[in-house]
C-alpha cells in the first residue's frame, strides 16, 4: 500500500491577496473602470485601426502614429465599458456547419469571422509626479486571448494564454503628471478549447505599486506547515526582489493573526543584503498554537503578514489569508480531510454563466459555489483551464475543495511556464487540494513521449509545491502506459468498467474519477423533442462514453478505495451541444442549467450527498391534453420509504433503495400528486399540482443589499404565479425589465439550451422569456449612492418590483 500524506497551511495569493490596503507602501488598485472598446479585424488592417501596416508598430520603439496604440488616437466613438468584459456573449447566434463553431455555441467568432474576432481596449489614466520613484505594474487576471499590450505607444508585452494571469512592469513607460494610455489588443481568432471561451479582458485588471525593494508579485510568499497535535508549525518562504539602482540592506519578518487581526505568533527578524536586479528566497518557521483547522463546514482562514523594513521603516508588506488542514490519499481507503474519511462529491465546471458569458462579477462566483454546496458538492474541478482568482476566493471562504487544472499537458517552454504561473499563483489557496496536469490528450497520453512530458510536469509541481500531489484526467480505461505510469493519483475520465481491473493490477496507486457521469437532460422538459433539441429531465440519457449519475455513484459507494469523482458538469455551459446540434447552442450536461436552476438529477445528488430531508417528485403536473395517458413519475429521496398518491388515492408504497430512486407510472389526471415518506421515524411530505394560468410575476433576489462600489452584483430569479400563488412550471411569458437607480443590468437568461434570445439587450430594452417557468436577470452596482429598483412586467400579468438597499 502506498499512502500520500500531506499536511499543509495555505495562503491565498489570488488577485488581491499580495496587496495590503492598510499599508501605503504597496497599493493594489482596481483598474476595471474607464475603458473604451471597439472590434477590430483579423485580416484587414484598414478595419483593424491600421494595425500591422508596414510593420510600423515594432520597427521603432514607441512609434505608433496612425494606429489605435497612439496616445492621441481618437476613440470617442468607441463603446464605454467596464471590466470584466466578454464581447462574444453579445454577438448573435449564427448557424454554420463547422465543428469549431458548433462546439463554441454557434457564436460567430474565430477564423471564419475575422470581423468579430479582434477586440481593442483603451484606458486613460494619470499618475502624480510625487509617485515617481516607485515601481508600477499592470496586472491582468485573464484576457482571451493572445493579447498584446502597449503603454503610451510602447509595446510592453504579450500573453499567449487566454486563462493565466499576467503582470507587466510598466515603470519605465509612465508619463508622470500627464495623461497615460494603456492599450490592449485581444485576438480570439484561434480557440484554446472546444467549448465556449468568450473574448476580451474578461477578468479583473489591477494597477499595483510598490517599493523598488519588494516581495515578488507571483510566488512572493508561500506558507506550508506540519501539523503537530493541536499546533501547526508554519514555514513561510518569501521571495524578495531589488529593482532599485543600488544595493539594498533591510530586514524581513513574518507574523500571523486571527481572522480579526489579533497577532497570534511572530517569526524572527531576518537580515537582507540584496544587490541590484537580484532576488533572494528567505524561509522562516512559526509555531501556531491550537491551530483552527480549515474544513468544509468551518472554512476558518487566518491572516499572514510579511514585512520588509529598511532604516526602521516598513517599505513593503503583503497580507494573505490562509488555512490549516491535512489530507490523505490512500490507495486502499481513499481520501481523508483532517483525518476524516470522505468521498469526493465533485463536479466539473466551465466558467461561463447565462447572460454574462465568461465575464462573471465576483458575486456570481460566490452564488454558484453556494448553489453547489446546497446540493452537497464538496469539490470543484476547474475544467479545463486555470480559474479566475475570485472563484478560488469563494471556495476558500465557503469551504469547497478544488482540483486546479492547467490548460494543456505540454512541457515545452510556453506551457511549462503556464503551469508554473498557475502553481505560483494558486498554491496558497486553502481550497486547492490536487493539481491536474492536463485532460484527455488523445494522441500522446499513452506514449513514451506522454510519459516524459508528464514526468516533467509532475517534477515541476513537486518543486514549486511539495505540499500537494497531482493527477491527470485520462480517458484511457485501465491502460497503464504513458502518463499513468508516473502520475501520483490515477484519474479516470469515464471508463469506470475498468476500475476493478486497474486497481487490482496497480494496488499502490490511488484512483479518482476526474470526470464521470455526463447525463444529458433539459430542465422542465420530460419528453424527447428532436425539433427543439431537448432531452427528458430524468437521469436516463447519456453519451456512449458515459453513464447515469446513479450508475457512477453506486460504483463509488461500493469501493472504499475509490476516492470519488467529479460529475460532468455542475452547470450547463455554452457550446458542446449533445446529443443534438443546432438549434441547440448549450450543453445539456449540467446538474443545474446555465442559470443555476436545478434539474431532476440535482435532487438525486442532494438526496445521497447530504443529510437534508429530500423528497422530490418529477415531473410537474401540468399536462393538459394528456388526460388518461401514462406519465413516468420519478421520486428522489433519502427517506426509508415513499407512498405516492394522486388526488388522495394511494398509488402504492415502496422502499427507497440505497443510492437509488423510485419510479411509478401514473395515468394523468389534473389535481395533486403527493408523496409521503418516512425517514428514521419522521414524516416528510411533498407534492406537485396542476396550476392555473399565470397571473403575476415574482422577482426573487439573491440579496437585497448592494455595495455601491461598481463591483457588487445581485442575481434576480423570475417566476410566474397563478391566482392561488403557485409557481407555474410551464409558463413561457416574455418578461420585460426596467431598472432605476445606481445599477445596471449586465445579462439575462432562462436556461433554455435552444434559446436564441439575446443575453445582452443592446438597445437597452431588457427582456427574456420564461423557460420552464423561470428566467434570470443579473444586476451590477454603480459607484453612486441611491435607491435601486428593478421592475418585471409582462402583458396580461401583474408586475412585481424589488428595491435594493
Amino acid at each position: 500500500m502506498k499512502i500520500f500524506k500531506i499536511a499543509i497551511i495555505l495562503c491565498l495569493l489570488g488577485s488581491s491577496t499580495l496587496f495590503a490596503q492598510a499599508i501605503k507602501t504597496r497599493t493594489h488598485t482596481n483598474f476595471d473602470e474607464g475603458w473604451k472598446f471597439a472590434l477590430g479585424h483579423a485580416t484587414d488592417y484598414t478595419r483593424d485601426f491600421n494595425y500591422g501596416n508596414g510593420n510600423n508598430l515594432f520597427a521603432k520603439s514607441g512609434e505608433s502614429a496612425g494606429t489605435a496604440i497612439a496616445i492621441d488616437f481618437n476613440d470617442k466613438q468607441w463603446t464605454n465599458i467596464r471590466l470584466p468584459h466578454d464581447w462574444v456573449v453579445g454577438l448573435p447566434f449564427r448557424y454554420v456547419k463547422n465543428d469549431d463553431i458548433d462546439s463554441h455555441g454557434y457564436k460567430p467568432v474565430g477564423m471564419l469571422f475575422p470581423e468579430n474576432s479582434i477586440g481593442w481596449y483603451r484606458k486613460s489614466f494619470e499618475i502624480a509626479s510625487v509617485d515617481s520613484g516607485k515601481r508600477f505594474e499592470i496586472q491582468f487576471d485573464g484576457i482571451y486571448r493572445d493579447s498584446k499590450i502597449w503603454l503610451n505607444g510602447y509595446y510592453i508585452g504579450g500573453h499567449f494564454s487566454g486563462y493565466n494571469s499576467v503582470t507587466f512592469d510598466i515603470t519605465d513607460f509612465i508619463r508622470f503628471g500627464k495623461k497615460n494610455v494603456l492599450v490592449v489588443r485581444a485576438d480570439a481568432t484561434e480557440f484554446e478549447g472546444w467549448f465556449y471561451e468568450g473574448g476580451g479582458i474578461y477578468r479583473h485588471a489591477w494597477l499595483n505599486t510598490y517599493d523598488n525593494l519588494h516581495f515578488k508579485s507571483n510566488g512572493g510568499a508561500f506558507a506550508h506547515a506540519a501539523v503537530e497535535d493541536k499546533d501547526a508549525r508554519v514555514t513561510i518562504e518569501t521571495n524578495i526582489e531589488n529593482r532599485g539602482i543600488k544595493g539594498a540592506t533591510a530586514t524581513v519578518y513574518n507574523y500571523i493573526t486571527d481572522r480579526n487581526g489579533k497577532v497570534l505568533a511572530k517569526g524572527k527578524e531576518m537580515p537582507l543584503d540584496l544587490a541590484v536586479r537580484k532576488d533572494v528566497k528567505l524561509s522562516d518557521d512559526i509555531l501556531l498554537r491550537n491551530a483552527h483547522s480549515w474544513d468544509l463546514n468551518d472554512p476558518y482562514l487566518y491572516k499572514a503578514v510579511s514585512v520588509i523594513k529598511q532604516n526602521g521603516r516598513t517599505i513593503d508588506s503583503v497580507q494573505t489569508r490562509f488555512g490549516v488542514r491535512t489530507f490523505t490519499f490512500d490507495s486502499k481507503t481513499g481520501f481523508a480531510l483532517n483525518g476524516r474519511k470522505m468521498k469526493i462529491q465533485g463536479v466539473s465546471c466551465h466558467q461561463d454563466h447565462a447572460g454574462v458569458g465568461s465575464a462573471l462579477p465576483d458575486e456570481l462566483q460566490y452564488y454558484r459555489i453556494k448553489l453547489l454546496k446546497e446540493m452537497g458538492v464538496n469539490a470543484y474541478r476547474a475544467t479545463h483551464n486555470p480559474p479566475t482568482p475570485e472563484l478560488l476566493d469563494a471556495c476558500d471562504s465557503l469551504g469547497m475543495l478544488v482540483m486546479d487544472e492547467t490548460r494543456l499537458l505540454n512541457s515545452g517552454k510556453e506551457y511549462e511556464d503556464q503551469f508554473r504561473d498557475l502553481i505560483l499563483r494558486d498554491r496558497n489557496d486553502a481550497s486547492v487540494f490536487l493539481w491536474s496536469i492536463g485532460n484527455e490528450e488523445y494522441v500522446m497520453q499513452h506514449t513514451d513521449i506522454g510519459k516524459r512530458i508528464a514526468q516533467n510536469q509532475v517534477l515541476l509541481q513537486q518543486e514549486l509545491d511539495p505540499t500537494r500531489i497531482s493527477t491527470y484526467a485520462a480517458n484511457m480505461g485501465n491502460y497503464f502506459k504513458g502518463v499513468n505510469e508516473v502520475i501520483p493519483v490515477r484519474g479516470f475520465n469515464y471508463n469506470l468498467g475498468g476500475l476493478d481491473g486497474y486497481h487490482a493490477a496497480h494496488p499502490d496507486q490511488p484512483i479518482i474519477g476526474t470526470e464521470v457521469a455526463s447525463t444529458v437532460t433539459t430542465r422542465s422538459i420530460f419528453t424527447k423533442d428532436t425539433v427543439r433539441a431537448y432531452v427528458p429531465d430524468y437521469d436516463l440519457t447519456f453519451p456512449s462514453w458515459a453513464s447515469t449519475a446513479e450508475t457512477w455513484w453506486k460504483i463509488t459507494q461500493d469501493r472504499p478505495w475509490f476516492i470519488g469523482g467529479f460529475a460532468w458538469t455542475g452547470f450547463d455551459y455554452r457550446g458542446e451541444p449533445t446529443p443534438y446540434r443546432w438549434p441547440n447552442v448549450n450543453s445539456h450536461f449540467g446538474i443545474m442549467d446555465m442559470c443555476g436552476f436545478p434539474k431532476t438529477v440535482y435532487y438525486y445528488y442532494q438526496a445521497w450527498w447530504t443529510d437534508k430531508d429530500v423528497l422530490h417528485i418529477a415531473p410537474h403536473w401540468n399536462w393538459k391534453g394528456k388526460e388518461g395517458q401514462p406519465i413516468e413519475v420519478w421520486v428522489n429521496s433519502n427517506a426509508d420509504d415513499v407512498e405516492l398518491k394522486l388526488n388522495g388515492k394511494s398509488l402504492g408504497k415502496k422502499d427507497m433503495p440505497r443510492n437509488g430512486h423510485l419510479v411509478w407510472t401514473v395515468n394523468y389526471q389534473p389535481g395533486v400528486l403527493s408523496a409521503i415518506a418516512h425517514k428514521k421515524g419522521r414524516v416528510i411530505k411533498a407534492k406537485v399540482e396542476t396550476t392555473l394560468s399565470p397571473v403575476s410575476i415574482k422577482l426573487i433576489p439573491s440579496k437585497i443589499k448592494l455595495m455601491h462600489d461598481g463591483q457588487d452584483a445581485v442575481i434576480v430569479n423570475v417566476i410566474a404565479l397563478d391566482a392561488k400563488g403557485r409557481e407555474v412550471p410551464d409558463a413561457a411569458n416574455m418578461i420585460q425589465f426596467d431598472l432605476q437607480g445606481s445599477a445596471e443590468i449586465i445579462g439575462v437568461g432562462n436556461g433554455d439550451p435552444s434559446s436564441h434570445e439575446a443575453d445582452k439587450c443592446s438597445d437597452g430594452q431588457w427582456q427574456r422569456s420564461l423557460f420552464g417557468g423561470k428566467a434570470q436577470v443579473i444586476i451590477r452596482s454603480l459607484k453612486s449612492n441611491g435607491k435601486i429598483t428593478l421592475k418585471g412586467f409582462s402583458s396580461g400579468l401583474k408586475a412585481d418590483e424589488v428595491t435594493f438597499q
